[in-house]
């Protein structure tokens, strides 16, 4: 056991090296452009939210709300959220060029009850190089296809005639 602690030690220092220049880019329509490191979401309040992979086991993931660093990006929520502001979207890219999209208006509370967090951790533990640092996890939806590995992006935006 005392021989394990070493190699732990490396690992969870060579994964958070390899981590130290990634920074989550939201932009876009927002009043507030921001570059987020994975320390940075750390420092937010946490949320969490489970998820069944393909063999069937449920995961529990530690993140973010996705509603929380749209607000500290300044993109329009609860009141602000009428008019033209219900045709803005949140695109998320990933890093292998996958895209999904969400309008804002099925991501605030004060309309929807849906839980979207941008997870740092999977079961406790950061996520595995393959599908970190960062996962966009949708709870709850009947496929996990908008549930994204290696999360690079945010990008908001509004859609126009």
């Amino acid at each position: 056991m005392k021989k394990m602690l070493p190699v732990a030690f490396l690992l969870v220092s060579g994964w958070m090296w390899c981590q130290s220049g990634f920074k989550l880019k939201v932009g876009g329509e927002v009043s507030q452009p921001l570059e987020l490191t994975v320390s940075d979401l750390s420092k937010m309040p946490e949320k969490e939210t489970s998820l069944r992979d393909k063999e069937g086991k449920t995961h529990t993931y530690t993140g973010v709300s996705l509603q929380d660093i749209l607000a500290k990006a300044g993109v329009p929520s609860g009141k602000e959220l009428h008019g033209e502001n219900l045709a803005k979207y949140v695109l998320a890219k990933c890093t292998d060029g996958y895209q999904v999209l969400f309008s804002l208006a099925e991501l605030d509370a004060s309309i929807s009850d849906k839980n979207v967090i941008i997870a740092y951790k999977m079961d406790g533990n950061p996520l595995p190089a393959s599908k970190g640092p960062l996962r966009l996890i949708a709870e709850g939806e009947k496929k996990p296809a908008r549930s994204t590995y290696q999360l690079a992006s945010l990008s908001i935006g509004h859609i126009k005639n």
